[in-house]
């Protein structure tokens, strides 16, 4: 099995990076983790990466005239590096038109709430002031047109009546930790493209609908959200 090729950007903590790099370690997993870039010096996610084994770097707005510079030096690096496939893990900057256009169907990215609800930033306290039952996380191809891009796979989690924006976003973050590497591998495979905007989904079978909260308050295992064939 030829892996894919994958580069990380991360802005912070780099938790979701870290998942999928524990992915990764699987023999059977098609990707490897070759990189992580991010746009901060300080960010912990290049100290775990690191710690991996993993290339870790930085590419700073501060070290570069322009945001179109920062972009075609990120673009440099992508394919210096021979990148496949770029994940955005909580990677906190607006990439260009011209950037995104690119590397259209090779960019993903996770966000934390179920698009397109919420795009944007502050999801958790948007979710419960809107008063919602269900939330959750999306991953999705990326475009020009911020966190609008066709989406490949979500997971949802139950909002309880005592939540705050901060215990909702733990149970988020569990799920986007489950829900992240199932995306890639699809992408990896080639069971999820995208194609006219679109994305288009092979060897991939539903498995009925989601409830949320479940019977009897059972978890329900995301990776019944999509059962693949051989």
């Amino acid at each position: 099995m030829m892996k894919k090729r994958v580069v990380v950007l991360i802005s912070g903590r780099g938790t979701n990076m870290a998942a999928l790099a524990e992915a990764a370690g699987d023999p059977n997993f098609p990707a490897n983790i070759v990189a992580v870039i991010s746009d901060k010096v300080d960010a912990k996610g290049l100290n775990a990466a690191a710690a991996l084994g993993i290339e870790a770097k930085a590419i700073t707005r501060a070290d570069h005239p322009t945001k179109a510079a920062l972009d075609a030096a990120l673009d440099e690096e992508l394919t210096a590096l021979r990148a496949d496939i770029v994940c955005l893990a909580g990677y906190m900057r607006l990439l260009s038109p011209a950037f995104t256009e690119k590397w259209a169907g090779k960019l993903i990215n996770i966000h934390p709430s179920l698009l397109p609800l919420f795009p944007g930033l502050d999801t958790h306290n948007r979710a419960l002031e809107a008063g919602m039952r269900v939330h959750g996380c999306t991953v999705h191809f990326v475009t020009a047109k911020m966190d609008a891009g066709p989406i490949i796979a979500q997971a949802a989690v139950p909002v309880l009546p005592d939540d705050d924006a901060e215990a909702l976003a733990r149970r988020v973050l569990e799920a986007e930790h489950k829900l992240y590497p199932l995306a890639l591998r699809l992408v990896a495979e080639g069971r999820a493209r995208m194609e006219d905007g679109r994305v288009v989904l092979t060897g991939v079978h539903a498995a009925g609908a989601l409830i949320s909260p479940g019977p009897a308050g059972e978890e329900v295992d995301i990776e019944s959200l999509a059962r693949m064939t051989p």
